[in-house]
């Protein structure tokens, strides 16, 4: 069984578990976190690889983190209280991201490799560097780690 499928299994089996402890709040996450996957599905028409599921609870965690914000500045603390607990349900499915230090290694053999100069050269530096990441860093993580090192080549 591949990790996507054992994912998805433990989801479903803690959606079940959720429903019998009548934890409202932990199945309405696991309900909408299969129903993304599911959909994600749908629209590939057929089953997800590992990174993909990966991507799909990724992007419900970004999708959570953006609510945060819009309640925040709403001054609606009740439903940022929501949404935080809703997102934490989700990120514990989630492999764990590798730190700053990682991210910097991997950049830093990226910038070797292509050559970077300076900022001109982030594009290139970015598509390396999620590539080798996907899955495994947050893309704003990344960025600010490639701006800062792409500084640091130019003389900034």
């Amino acid at each position: 069984m591949t990790v996507a499928a054992e994912l998805i299994v433990r989801i479903e089996s803690d959606t079940k578990d959720a429903m019998k402890a009548r934890d409202k709040l932990r199945v309405g996450a696991l309900r909408r976190a299969r129903a993304a996957i599911k959909n994600a599905e749908i629209e590939q028409r057929g089953d997800l690889d590992d990174d993909q599921v990966v991507a799909v609870l990724r992007k419900l965690v970004k999708q959570h983190d953006e609510s945060i914000e819009q309640f925040r500045a709403g001054d609606r603390e009740d439903l940022v209280d929501k949404e935080a607990a809703e997102k934490e349900v989700i990120v514990a499915y989630l492999p764990a991201e590798l730190d700053a230090e990682a991210i910097e290694g991997v950049v830093r053999e990226v910038v070797a490799e292509v050559g970077a100069s300076g900022p001109k050269d982030m594009g290139a530096v970015m598509k390396g560097s999620m590539g080798r990441l996907k899955g495994r860093a947050d893309g704003r993580a990344v960025k600010d780690v490639v701006q800062r090192v792409l500084g640091e080549v130019s003389g900034g």
